[in-house]
């Protein structure tokens, strides 16, 4: 494999991973009742977050599991926690109120004000671990193993890969405003606990991959990785 064929691998990964699309959803709720500008503000804070922090952990994501003594199985079993108990909280009656700043409006001039609470807001759960979770750390984990081998060019080719979907991501949040108007206020309240129900089930596919990595022989193969990957 080449860097190019390694960067597009990196790239199409980390961009289902992360699921803008997906997110539009929450992004929409969260930045409800903010100008254009000030929801431009909070979508660059998190999307410049999502990047450093995958490229932070893919120059250092192995050194700092064997730092802190964690295996990418326990990994795997403390994301699918968090993310169960997020997809169980999404599909309650006012997980959206959760994150509507009744101050949007009032404070319409004051973007930067605006953006810097949005996003004090929105790291955990959203940005962490909704759109930064244990698939996506763990794939540029794993991929910062086969950049090694491929050399410089590799290491390469992943940050670019890594900011492309981070660019991609800042994209699709910056559509929330159209689409949010397009499917209303019930729309967005059913699709946000789809995704909850969904989020519940990858949660616990998390934890039954982690505890087949910790404990060989535990589980059926089609269990722990039903798409046979």
């Amino acid at each position: 494999m080449n860097a190019v064929e390694f960067g597009v691998n990196v790239f199409v990964a980390l961009f289902a991973l992360l699921d803008p699309i997906g997110n539009i959803p929450i992004f929409a709720a969260a930045t409800a009742g903010a100008t254009l500008s000030q929801r431009l503000s909070v979508n660059a804070l998190l999307t410049a977050f999502v990047i450093a922090f995958l490229v932070f952990f893919f120059f250092t994501g192995l050194a700092l599991l064997d730092f802190f003594g964690i295996s990418l199985a326990a990994f795997r079993i403390g994301g699918g926690i968090l993310l169960f108990m997020l997809g169980l909280e999404m599909v309650r009656e006012n997980f959206l109120q959760s994150f509507v700043d009744a101050d949007a409006i009032s404070d319409a001039k004051d973007v930067r004000g605006y953006a810097r609470r949005r996003f004090q807001r929105l790291v955990v759960p959203f940005a962490m671990p909704l759109i930064i979770g244990p698939g996506a750390i763990s794939a540029v984990i794993i991929q910062a193993s086969a950049a090694e081998e491929i050399g410089y060019t590799g290491w390469l080719a992943g940050v670019v890969a890594i900011v492309a979907a981070g660019v991609a991501t800042f994209a699709s949040f910056a559509l929330s405003g159209p689409i949010s108007r397009l499917i209303g206020e019930v729309g967005m309240a059913i699709v946000v606990r789809v995704l909850g129900l969904i989020l519940v089930a990858l949660g616990i596919q998390f934890i039954l991959a982690g505890l087949g990595e910790a404990l060989p022989g535990m589980f059926a193969a089609s269990v722990i990785s039903p798409s046979g990957h």
